[in-house]
């Protein structure tokens, strides 16, 4: 909770308080709806935090938009979305990041397996200075096989793929503040990357451990039918996140190496034929393997030259921009933070949407 010193001081800097937007993605959880509602305003409530809740249905199909609907009309601090179909989480974030009007972003799972009374441990690192909180499921109640191994396997590879010391990457139980998310957009199942691509801009990161309660209504979304996916994804991660403005440096290392190879074996097959008269015959596999390691150097060479000029159409046109702005102070002026994002709906709108 703010003290009377915190609010003071936001006084004194001129700045209205922070607002809270809690972004709950629901995907067929009609039975938690209710009791998860409850908890969280009583949370928000009981912290004396200017909030609003963020419900997006991500295509639900067993009541969930009725009982959504109602609460949204009944209460003016709850925004209802109704995607036209199941995006996947991702987009369902995506959707509520762009329609939330707060200056913090708190994410949670619809199923009550993450505890709305965990909520002030995220606003406590929030309220310390730090841009992204993690929860962090110390002791998990799923399946070894199925869930607990491949997400430990998963998380250990993460962090060493990224840097981003954190213990788990795949809980959507986090809080974002807002500017941190300002270039960045989510799709697929890139949202259990978005601490990376922020800590790629700078973003500070904490990690708070939270329980994981044994999920009480319905059957999980998730098993190990999506180790591939993951596998796919830390690719795509790793690439984004350590060449996205220099594909050049990736393709061109791997290009160079290749070409190198292929053109020596070449060089050392054409010497051997002029000064011992060994039949190229002789080296046939040999000579095959040369020229496809030159042909790959060159195919590689290009392909990261294309990747550079790619990068610059996307950055130069889409406005999109390669460094993050803590602060900015002009003429003795604290500047406000850069362009929120597309949509901005008004704090106490009746209807909860844009």
């Amino acid at each position: 909770m703010e003290t009377s010193e915190q609010s003071a001081a936001r006084e004194a800097a001129g700045s209205a308080p922070t607002t809270y937007s809690v972004v709950v993605p629901i995907f067929n959880e009609r039975d938690s709806i209710e009791e998860l509602y409850a908890r969280i305003v009583a949370v928000m409530t009981r912290e004396a935090r200017p909030f609003e809740i963020v419900f997006v249905s991500d295509g639900s199909r067993d009541g969930s938009d009725e009982l959504l609907e109602q609460i949204a009309q009944a209460d003016a601090r709850v925004v209802y979305l109704r995607l036209r179909r199941n995006f996947g989480q991702a987009t369902a974030l995506q959707a509520g990041f762009d329609h939330a009007g707060g200056d913090v972003f708190i994410c949670m799972d619809g199923d009550l397996q993450h505890d709305p009374d965990e909520i002030p441990l995220f606003l406590a690192k929030i309220d310390e200075g730090f841009d992204i909180v993690s929860g962090w499921r110390v002791s998990r109640s799923d399946h070894l096989i199925s869930r607990r191994l491949p997400s430990r396997v998963a998380n250990w590879l993460l962090a060493k793929a990224s840097g981003v010391a954190l213990h788990d990457f795949g809980t959507t139980f986090k809080a974002y503040r807002r500017e941190v998310l300002q270039d960045v957009r989510i799709y697929g199942d890139m949202h259990r990357f978005i601490p990376v691509i922020c800590a790629r801009l700078g973003a500070t990161i904490a990690e708070v451990p939270i329980s994981n309660v044994p999920r009480a209504f319905g059957t999980s979304n998730y098993g190990i039918g999506r180790t591939f996916r993951v596998a796919m994804d830390i690719l795509t991660m790793r690439f984004m996140t350590a060449y996205v403005t220099r594909p050049l440096h990736f393709f061109g290392k791997w290009g160079l190496v290749g070409g190198v190879a292929g053109i020596s074996i070449l060089l050392g097959l054409f010497l051997l034929k002029i000064f011992s008269g060994v039949p190229m015959e002789q080296h046939g596999p040999l000579m095959e393997l040369g020229s496809l390691l030159s042909v790959m150097g060159v195919m590689m060479l290009a392909t990261g030259l294309l990747g550079e000029f790619m990068a610059r159409i996307y950055f130069d046109n889409s406005g999109a921009r390669t460094y993050a702005i803590r602060t900015a102070i002009r003429s003795g002026r604290r500047l406000p933070p850069p362009a929120r994002l597309p949509i901005k709906p008004g704090w106490g709108d009746e209807s909860g949407h844009a």
